[in-house]
């Protein structure tokens, strides 16, 4: 980020940041009452991984660093990702 750049959230954008972030907790909760087998831990990743990622776009204010930060925390999601679909390769095939 810049340093001379200012830049202020407005109400309204965490309000609804705040609303997203409670709906996609509330799914998390309820989706442990089914049964998805070993889906129900990627369901629940996924779910935390969106969460982090509205996390990290407006409270850590993502969107105003530049290209090159951007795409290095792009680039450390999908290596979890990647280990992600490794462990559930590994889990699915023993």
């Amino acid at each position: 980020m810049k340093h001379d750049d200012k830049h202020v959230s407005s109400y309204q954008s965490l309000v609804v940041v705040l609303a997203i972030l409670l709906v996609l907790t509330t799914i998390s909760v309820l989706i442990t009452g089914f049964h998805l087998g070993p889906f129900t831990v990627a369901v629940a990743l996924v779910i935390a991984s969106v969460k982090v990622a509205i996390v990290l776009i407006n409270f850590m204010h993502l969107k105003f660093e530049s290209m090159f930060l951007r795409l290095a925390v792009s680039g450390v999601f999908l290596l979890f990702a990647v280990v992600v679909v490794i462990t559930f390769i590994d889990y699915f095939f023993r």
